[in-house]
Protein backbone atom coordinates (compact mmCIF):
# COMPACT_ATOMS: atom_id res chain seq x y z
CA UNK A 1 0.00 0.00 0.00
CA UNK A 2 1.27 3.51 -0.78
CA UNK A 3 1.88 5.85 2.16
CA UNK A 4 -0.85 8.34 3.10
CA UNK A 5 1.04 11.25 1.52
CA UNK A 6 1.25 9.37 -1.75
CA UNK A 7 -2.45 8.62 -1.68
CA UNK A 8 -3.14 12.30 -1.03
CA UNK A 9 -0.93 13.34 -3.96
CA UNK A 10 -2.89 11.02 -6.20
CA UNK A 11 -5.87 13.34 -5.79
CA UNK A 12 -3.87 16.57 -5.46
CA UNK A 13 -2.33 16.28 -8.91
CA UNK A 14 -5.81 16.02 -10.47
CA UNK A 15 -6.92 19.23 -8.75
CA UNK A 16 -3.61 20.91 -9.63
CA UNK A 17 -3.97 20.13 -13.35
CA UNK A 18 -7.59 21.22 -13.28
CA UNK A 19 -6.48 24.49 -11.68
CA UNK A 20 -3.84 24.90 -14.38
CA UNK A 21 -6.57 24.45 -16.98
CA UNK A 22 -8.59 27.19 -15.24
CA UNK A 23 -5.61 29.57 -15.27
CA UNK A 24 -4.95 28.93 -18.97
CA UNK A 25 -8.65 29.44 -19.64
CA UNK A 26 -8.67 32.76 -17.75
CA UNK A 27 -5.75 34.19 -19.69
CA UNK A 28 -7.17 33.03 -23.03
CA UNK A 29 -10.58 34.53 -22.40
CA UNK A 30 -9.29 37.77 -20.87
CA UNK A 31 -6.87 38.62 -23.66
CA UNK A 32 -9.36 37.53 -26.32
CA UNK A 33 -12.09 39.74 -24.88
CA UNK A 34 -10.13 42.84 -23.92
CA UNK A 35 -7.13 43.31 -26.24
CA UNK A 36 -7.34 45.98 -28.93
CA UNK A 37 -7.04 45.06 -32.63
CA UNK A 38 -3.43 46.29 -32.63
CA UNK A 39 -2.49 44.15 -29.60
CA UNK A 40 -4.17 41.15 -31.18
CA UNK A 41 -1.59 41.27 -33.97
CA UNK A 42 1.27 40.71 -31.51
CA UNK A 43 3.28 37.55 -30.91
CA UNK A 44 2.15 37.74 -27.28
CA UNK A 45 -1.49 37.26 -28.31
CA UNK A 46 -0.51 34.38 -30.58
CA UNK A 47 1.12 32.53 -27.69
CA UNK A 48 -1.83 33.36 -25.45
CA UNK A 49 -4.21 31.71 -27.88
CA UNK A 50 -1.84 28.77 -28.25
CA UNK A 51 -2.07 28.27 -24.48
CA UNK A 52 -5.83 28.37 -24.91
CA UNK A 53 -5.75 25.09 -26.84
CA UNK A 54 -4.99 23.18 -23.61
CA UNK A 55 -7.92 23.79 -21.19
CA UNK A 56 -10.59 21.79 -23.05
CA UNK A 57 -8.39 18.69 -23.59
CA UNK A 58 -7.23 18.93 -19.96
CA UNK A 59 -10.77 19.12 -18.57
CA UNK A 60 -11.90 16.17 -20.71
CA UNK A 61 -8.79 14.11 -19.97
CA UNK A 62 -9.23 14.64 -16.22
CA UNK A 63 -12.92 13.80 -16.50
CA UNK A 64 -11.85 10.44 -17.93
CA UNK A 65 -9.34 9.79 -15.13
CA UNK A 66 -11.90 10.74 -12.45
CA UNK A 67 -14.49 8.55 -14.16
CA UNK A 68 -12.12 5.57 -13.97
CA UNK A 69 -11.51 6.19 -10.25
CA UNK A 70 -15.25 6.29 -9.54
CA UNK A 71 -15.88 3.17 -11.63
CA UNK A 72 -13.12 1.25 -9.84
CA UNK A 73 -14.46 2.31 -6.43
CA UNK A 74 -17.91 1.05 -7.39
CA UNK A 75 -16.44 -2.20 -8.70
CA UNK A 76 -14.63 -2.79 -5.39
CA UNK A 77 -18.03 -2.60 -3.67
CA UNK A 78 -19.10 -5.55 -5.87
CA UNK A 79 -21.91 -3.57 -7.44
CA UNK A 80 -23.42 -5.09 -10.61
CA UNK A 81 -22.49 -3.48 -13.95
CA UNK A 82 -25.97 -2.08 -14.46
CA UNK A 83 -25.83 -0.22 -11.12
CA UNK A 84 -22.36 1.13 -11.89
CA UNK A 85 -23.65 2.33 -15.26
CA UNK A 86 -26.71 3.92 -13.68
CA UNK A 87 -24.54 5.89 -11.25
CA UNK A 88 -21.91 7.05 -13.74
CA UNK A 89 -24.29 7.82 -16.58
CA UNK A 90 -26.50 9.71 -14.15
CA UNK A 91 -23.55 11.89 -13.14
CA UNK A 92 -22.83 12.56 -16.79
CA UNK A 93 -26.45 13.54 -17.36
CA UNK A 94 -26.17 15.94 -14.42
CA UNK A 95 -23.13 17.68 -15.94
CA UNK A 96 -24.91 17.78 -19.31
CA UNK A 97 -27.86 19.43 -17.58
CA UNK A 98 -25.50 22.00 -16.06
CA UNK A 99 -24.28 22.73 -19.57
CA UNK A 100 -27.82 23.38 -20.81
CA UNK A 101 -28.53 25.53 -17.75
CA UNK A 102 -25.37 27.53 -18.41
CA UNK A 103 -26.46 28.17 -22.00
CA UNK A 104 -29.86 29.35 -20.69
CA UNK A 105 -28.20 31.72 -18.25
CA UNK A 106 -25.98 33.16 -20.98
CA UNK A 107 -29.00 33.69 -23.20
CA UNK A 108 -31.00 35.44 -20.47
CA UNK A 109 -28.08 37.67 -19.48
CA UNK A 110 -27.62 38.67 -23.12
CA UNK A 111 -31.36 39.11 -23.68
CA UNK A 112 -32.09 41.29 -26.68
CA UNK A 113 -29.03 40.59 -28.79
CA UNK A 114 -28.14 36.89 -28.31
CA UNK A 115 -29.77 34.62 -30.94
CA UNK A 116 -31.98 31.79 -29.72
CA UNK A 117 -29.65 29.31 -31.42
CA UNK A 118 -27.12 30.04 -28.64
CA UNK A 119 -29.30 27.94 -26.35
CA UNK A 120 -28.20 24.86 -28.33
CA UNK A 121 -24.54 25.73 -28.65
CA UNK A 122 -22.25 22.73 -27.97
CA UNK A 123 -20.05 24.12 -25.18
CA UNK A 124 -17.42 22.33 -23.11
CA UNK A 125 -19.81 21.45 -20.24
CA UNK A 126 -22.20 19.81 -22.71
CA UNK A 127 -19.34 17.77 -24.13
CA UNK A 128 -18.00 16.72 -20.73
CA UNK A 129 -21.47 15.51 -19.76
CA UNK A 130 -21.99 13.73 -23.08
CA UNK A 131 -18.53 12.14 -22.80
CA UNK A 132 -19.30 10.84 -19.30
CA UNK A 133 -22.53 9.28 -20.49
CA UNK A 134 -20.74 7.62 -23.41
CA UNK A 135 -17.98 6.37 -21.10
CA UNK A 136 -20.67 4.92 -18.83
CA UNK A 137 -22.18 2.99 -21.72
CA UNK A 138 -18.81 1.71 -22.96
CA UNK A 139 -17.70 0.65 -19.46
CA UNK A 140 -21.03 -1.10 -18.90
CA UNK A 141 -20.58 -3.10 -22.12
CA UNK A 142 -17.00 -4.01 -21.18
CA UNK A 143 -18.03 -5.08 -17.66
CA UNK A 144 -20.87 -7.22 -19.01
CA UNK A 145 -18.86 -8.87 -21.78
CA UNK A 146 -15.61 -9.41 -19.89
CA UNK A 147 -15.74 -10.82 -16.36
CA UNK A 148 -13.11 -12.21 -14.02
CA UNK A 149 -9.34 -11.99 -14.60
CA UNK A 150 -8.23 -9.50 -17.20
CA UNK A 151 -11.12 -7.14 -16.54
CA UNK A 152 -8.91 -4.09 -16.05
CA UNK A 153 -6.87 -4.86 -19.16
CA UNK A 154 -10.12 -5.10 -21.12
CA UNK A 155 -11.27 -1.75 -19.75
CA UNK A 156 -7.94 -0.10 -20.64
CA UNK A 157 -7.91 -1.52 -24.17
CA UNK A 158 -11.58 -0.67 -24.74
CA UNK A 159 -11.10 2.94 -23.59
CA UNK A 160 -7.89 3.44 -25.59
CA UNK A 161 -9.43 1.84 -28.67
CA UNK A 162 -12.50 4.06 -28.42
CA UNK A 163 -10.32 7.17 -28.13
CA UNK A 164 -8.37 6.16 -31.24
CA UNK A 165 -11.56 5.32 -33.15
CA UNK A 166 -13.08 8.71 -32.34
CA UNK A 167 -9.96 10.50 -33.59
CA UNK A 168 -9.90 8.43 -36.80
CA UNK A 169 -13.57 9.10 -37.54
CA UNK A 170 -13.40 12.85 -36.90
CA UNK A 171 -11.93 13.94 -40.30
CA UNK A 172 -14.54 12.23 -42.51
CA UNK A 173 -17.40 13.13 -40.17
CA UNK A 174 -16.40 16.79 -40.55
CA UNK A 175 -16.14 16.56 -44.36
CA UNK A 176 -17.18 13.73 -46.66
CA UNK A 177 -19.31 11.80 -44.14
CA UNK A 178 -21.04 14.75 -42.56
CA UNK A 179 -24.49 13.68 -41.25
CA UNK A 180 -26.32 16.53 -42.95
CA UNK A 181 -29.55 14.53 -42.76
CA UNK A 182 -29.72 15.21 -39.01
CA UNK A 183 -31.30 18.37 -37.56
CA UNK A 184 -28.49 20.85 -36.90
CA UNK A 185 -28.82 20.71 -33.07
CA UNK A 186 -28.00 16.98 -33.26
CA UNK A 187 -25.46 17.22 -36.06
CA UNK A 188 -23.62 19.86 -34.06
CA UNK A 189 -22.75 17.24 -31.43
CA UNK A 190 -21.00 15.24 -34.15
CA UNK A 191 -19.18 17.89 -36.18
CA UNK A 192 -19.79 21.27 -34.49
CA UNK A 193 -21.76 22.67 -37.40
CA UNK A 194 -24.18 24.68 -35.22
CA UNK A 195 -26.73 26.36 -37.54
CA UNK A 196 -24.19 27.82 -39.98
CA UNK A 197 -23.81 24.97 -42.44
CA UNK A 198 -20.13 24.18 -41.81
CA UNK A 199 -18.16 23.03 -38.73
CA UNK A 200 -17.32 25.98 -36.50
CA UNK A 201 -14.29 26.83 -34.38
CA UNK A 202 -14.95 27.30 -30.68
CA UNK A 203 -17.40 24.41 -30.39
CA UNK A 204 -16.69 21.02 -28.82
CA UNK A 205 -18.40 18.18 -30.70
CA UNK A 206 -17.98 14.54 -29.71
CA UNK A 207 -15.62 14.03 -32.66
CA UNK A 208 -12.77 14.52 -31.83
CA UNK A 209 -13.12 16.04 -28.34
CA UNK A 210 -14.60 13.06 -26.52
CA UNK A 211 -11.50 11.13 -27.56
CA UNK A 212 -9.56 13.01 -24.86
CA UNK A 213 -12.01 11.78 -22.21
CA UNK A 214 -11.59 8.17 -23.32
CA UNK A 215 -7.80 8.60 -23.34
CA UNK A 216 -8.05 9.81 -19.74
CA UNK A 217 -10.31 6.85 -18.96
CA UNK A 218 -7.64 4.42 -20.18
CA UNK A 219 -4.96 6.21 -18.13
CA UNK A 220 -7.22 6.24 -15.08
CA UNK A 221 -7.72 2.47 -15.20
CA UNK A 222 -3.96 1.99 -15.54
CA UNK A 223 -3.36 4.16 -12.47
CA UNK A 224 -5.92 2.11 -10.50
CA UNK A 225 -4.02 -1.13 -11.10
CA UNK A 226 -2.18 -2.77 -8.22
CA UNK A 227 1.13 -2.29 -10.05
CA UNK A 228 0.61 1.45 -10.43
CA UNK A 229 -0.44 1.80 -6.79
CA UNK A 230 2.60 -0.09 -5.52
CA UNK A 231 5.06 1.48 -7.99
CA UNK A 232 3.49 4.92 -8.28
CA UNK A 233 6.59 6.97 -9.27
CA UNK A 234 7.58 4.38 -11.86
CA UNK A 235 4.03 4.25 -13.22
CA UNK A 236 3.86 8.01 -13.71
CA UNK A 237 7.35 8.14 -15.20
CA UNK A 238 6.33 5.40 -17.64
CA UNK A 239 3.26 7.39 -18.66
CA UNK A 240 5.38 10.50 -19.23
CA UNK A 241 7.85 8.50 -21.32
CA UNK A 242 4.98 6.98 -23.31
CA UNK A 243 3.64 10.49 -23.91
CA UNK A 244 7.01 11.69 -25.25
CA UNK A 245 7.24 8.69 -27.59
CA UNK A 246 3.65 9.26 -28.72
CA UNK A 247 4.46 12.87 -29.63
CA UNK A 248 7.44 11.81 -31.75
CA UNK A 249 5.46 9.02 -33.40
CA UNK A 250 2.63 11.41 -34.30
CA UNK A 251 5.11 13.92 -35.76
CA UNK A 252 6.67 11.16 -37.86
CA UNK A 253 3.23 10.00 -38.97
CA UNK A 254 2.20 13.49 -40.08
CA UNK A 255 5.44 13.90 -42.06
CA UNK A 256 4.69 10.89 -44.27
CA UNK A 257 4.05 11.77 -47.93
CA UNK A 258 0.90 9.64 -48.16
CA UNK A 259 -2.14 10.84 -46.23
CA UNK A 260 -5.13 8.78 -45.18
CA UNK A 261 -7.77 11.46 -45.72
CA UNK A 262 -8.78 13.48 -48.77
CA UNK A 263 -9.19 16.58 -46.56
CA UNK A 264 -6.63 17.05 -43.78
CA UNK A 265 -7.60 19.76 -41.28
CA UNK A 266 -4.54 19.38 -39.07
CA UNK A 267 -5.42 21.84 -36.28
CA UNK A 268 -8.98 20.66 -35.75
CA UNK A 269 -9.47 16.99 -36.71
CA UNK A 270 -6.12 15.43 -37.61
CA UNK A 271 -5.50 12.13 -35.73
CA UNK A 272 -1.79 13.04 -35.69
CA UNK A 273 -2.48 16.28 -33.85
CA UNK A 274 -4.84 14.39 -31.52
CA UNK A 275 -2.03 11.96 -30.64
CA UNK A 276 0.39 14.83 -30.08
CA UNK A 277 -1.99 16.45 -27.64
CA UNK A 278 -2.61 13.16 -25.82
CA UNK A 279 1.16 12.78 -25.53
CA UNK A 280 1.44 16.29 -24.10
CA UNK A 281 -1.34 15.52 -21.62
CA UNK A 282 0.61 12.49 -20.40
CA UNK A 283 3.74 14.60 -19.95
CA UNK A 284 1.75 17.24 -18.04
CA UNK A 285 0.24 14.49 -15.89
CA UNK A 286 3.68 13.16 -14.95
CA UNK A 287 5.06 16.62 -14.20
CA UNK A 288 2.01 17.56 -12.10
CA UNK A 289 2.25 14.39 -10.06
CA UNK A 290 5.95 14.99 -9.36
CA UNK A 291 5.25 18.63 -8.46
CA UNK A 292 2.47 17.69 -6.04
CA UNK A 293 4.42 14.85 -4.44
CA UNK A 294 7.96 16.21 -4.24
CA UNK A 295 7.78 19.86 -5.34
CA UNK A 296 6.16 23.05 -4.09
CA UNK A 297 2.72 21.58 -4.67
CA UNK A 298 3.23 19.50 -1.52
CA UNK A 299 4.29 22.41 0.69
CA UNK A 300 0.84 23.51 1.80
CA UNK A 301 -1.46 26.07 0.20
CA UNK A 302 -1.64 25.82 -3.59
CA UNK A 303 -3.68 28.36 -5.60
CA UNK A 304 -4.02 25.94 -8.51
CA UNK A 305 -5.28 23.10 -6.32
CA UNK A 306 -7.83 25.47 -4.79
CA UNK A 307 -9.03 26.58 -8.21
CA UNK A 308 -9.19 22.97 -9.35
CA UNK A 309 -11.42 22.04 -6.44
CA UNK A 310 -14.00 24.63 -7.57
CA UNK A 311 -13.36 24.53 -11.32
CA UNK A 312 -17.03 24.29 -12.33
CA UNK A 313 -17.98 27.32 -10.24
CA UNK A 314 -15.12 29.55 -11.41
CA UNK A 315 -15.73 28.56 -15.01
CA UNK A 316 -19.38 29.48 -14.66
CA UNK A 317 -18.78 32.83 -12.94
CA UNK A 318 -15.74 34.24 -14.72
CA UNK A 319 -17.40 34.22 -18.15
CA UNK A 320 -19.75 37.07 -17.25
CA UNK A 321 -16.94 39.24 -15.88
CA UNK A 322 -14.86 38.72 -19.03
CA UNK A 323 -17.28 38.38 -21.95
CA UNK A 324 -20.61 39.44 -20.46
CA UNK A 325 -22.35 42.73 -19.82
CA UNK A 326 -20.60 43.07 -16.47
CA UNK A 327 -17.11 42.77 -17.98
CA UNK A 328 -14.65 44.46 -15.62
CA UNK A 329 -12.80 46.09 -18.57
CA UNK A 330 -13.98 47.54 -21.88
CA UNK A 331 -13.77 45.02 -24.71
CA UNK A 332 -11.35 45.18 -27.63
CA UNK A 333 -9.63 48.41 -26.53
CA UNK A 334 -7.04 47.41 -23.91
CA UNK A 335 -3.27 47.20 -24.15
CA UNK A 336 -1.46 44.02 -23.11
CA UNK A 337 -0.52 45.64 -19.80
CA UNK A 338 -4.05 46.79 -19.04
CA UNK A 339 -5.53 43.42 -19.93
CA UNK A 340 -2.90 41.70 -17.76
CA UNK A 341 -4.05 43.76 -14.77
CA UNK A 342 -7.60 42.65 -15.48
CA UNK A 343 -6.42 39.04 -15.69
CA UNK A 344 -4.78 39.37 -12.27
CA UNK A 345 -8.03 40.75 -10.82
CA UNK A 346 -10.03 37.87 -12.34
CA UNK A 347 -7.54 35.32 -11.02
CA UNK A 348 -7.60 36.71 -7.48
CA UNK A 349 -11.40 37.08 -7.49
CA UNK A 350 -11.90 33.50 -8.68
CA UNK A 351 -9.37 32.29 -6.11
CA UNK A 352 -11.34 34.05 -3.38
CA UNK A 353 -14.58 32.58 -4.73
CA UNK A 354 -13.06 29.09 -4.74
CA UNK A 355 -11.87 29.60 -1.14
CA UNK A 356 -15.36 30.62 -0.04
CA UNK A 357 -16.88 27.69 -1.91
CA UNK A 358 -14.57 25.14 -0.29
CA UNK A 359 -15.11 26.60 3.20
CA UNK A 360 -18.89 26.63 2.76
CA UNK A 361 -18.81 23.06 1.47
CA UNK A 362 -16.77 21.96 4.48
CA UNK A 363 -19.09 23.67 6.94
CA UNK A 364 -22.06 22.01 5.33
CA UNK A 365 -20.43 18.61 5.73
CA UNK A 366 -19.56 19.31 9.38
CA UNK A 367 -23.13 20.38 10.09
CA UNK A 368 -24.70 17.14 8.86
CA UNK A 369 -23.82 15.03 11.93
CA UNK A 370 -25.22 17.73 14.22
CA UNK A 371 -28.43 17.87 12.22
CA UNK A 372 -28.75 14.10 12.35
CA UNK A 373 -28.32 14.13 16.14
CA UNK A 374 -30.79 16.96 16.68
CA UNK A 375 -34.20 15.84 18.01
CA UNK A 376 -37.08 16.28 15.64
CA UNK A 377 -39.41 19.15 16.40
CA UNK A 378 -43.15 18.83 16.15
Amino acid sequence: MPPPDAAKSRLAYIDWIRGLACLLMFQTHCYDSWLSPQARQSRFFMYSQLGGTFPAPLFLFLAGISFAIVTENLRRKNLPPVQIARTTIGRGAEIFGFGLLFRLQEYLVAWGWAPKSDLLRVDILNTIGMSMMLMGVVCWLALVIRRGPGMRVALVLTAAGTALLISLLAPPLWTTWRPTWLPWPLESYIDGVHNLGTPQAGLFPVFPWTGFAFAGLAVGFILQSSWAREQEPRAFFSLGLAGSLLIEFARWLEAQPRQLYAVNDYWRTSPSFFLIRVGMLLVILTAAHAWCRWGAGAWGFSPLILLGQASLLVYWVHIEFVYGRVSILPKRVMTIGGASVGLLIIFLAMLALAHIRIRMKGRGAEALPRLNRAPARI
